[in-house]
């Protein structure tokens, strides 16, 4: 299993902003608009997970198998931008950004997320990438905040109301209606929370609650605890 990150140059431990968040939450959105605003590189976690997924199906073999999943990471040639302007997924030479996002990787990926000697991997190349930023990363997924980024000096969950990330999350696809959205937010957030609880705040974690916000309100507010926390601010 490897990695390539196209925004690494060696220097000053980063600033690190480690966002968690059930599904729908509008992680990745709010993240990499964040990071645009700091001048930071940013890291989608669920990528990878989406990404050897994805592998794991063009093989034609059993997402929801751990020893399948195991098999299929030895040959994983994974490749991710941390550039928000530039964002990038890619499976050896197969650029797969938008592969990833389809439902049928989407409902097999908790399948392969679940499995612990592939967090266990995935999390290490994770702590490369974020070592490797030149001034300071936003990393969201499911466990930055207690487990690959515990010390990070900003640590964000990042919620809404379940209803409401049903509706953003549905206003994304085409031909899904809110119910189905919902059903399948569910169902996901209750397999994934199996593995980790990204649905409730660790000790020293700053809640964002975007029920009420607008997105451009929600990066404000994921912003001004940045800003609290370590004193860098908007540089629009």
């Amino acid at each position: 299993m490897t990695e390539i990150d196209s925004y690494t140059t060696a220097g000053d431990a980063p600033i690190v902003i480690a966002i968690d968040g059930p599904a729908g939450s509008g992680k990745s959105s709010v993240a990499k608009q964040a990071a645009r605003r700091l001048g930071f590189g940013y890291l989608d976690t669920g990528a990878a997970y989406r990404a050897l997924a994805w592998h794991i199906l063009a093989r034609g073999a059993d997402t929801s198998d751990s020893s399948d999943v195991l098999d299929a990471s030895g040959d994983f040639d994974f490749a991710i931008s941390t550039d928000p302007g530039d964002y990038w997924v890619r499976v050896g030479d197969v650029d797969v950004t938008e592969a990833i996002r389809e439902p049928r990787v989407t409902d097999a990926v908790s399948g392969v997320a679940r499995v612990p000697a592939i967090r266990q991997a995935v999390n290490g190349l994770f702590r490369q990438i974020i070592a490797n930023a030149p001034r300071g990363i936003v990393v969201e997924g499911r466990d930055i905040t207690t487990v690959v980024a515990p010390d990070a000096p900003v640590r964000l969950l990042l919620t809404a109301a379940p209803e409401v990330r049903a509706a953003r999350r549905s206003a994304e696809l085409t031909g899904h209606d809110v119910a189905s959205v919902a059903a399948a937010l569910t169902r996901r957030d209750a397999s994934d929370s199996a593995v980790v609880d990204f649905l409730t705040a660790a000790p020293g974690v700053d809640v964002v609650d975007s029920t009420d916000l607008d997105f451009e309100q929600t990066v404000d507010a994921v912003l001004a605890v940045v800003d609290t926390k370590v004193g860098v601010r908007d540089g629009r």
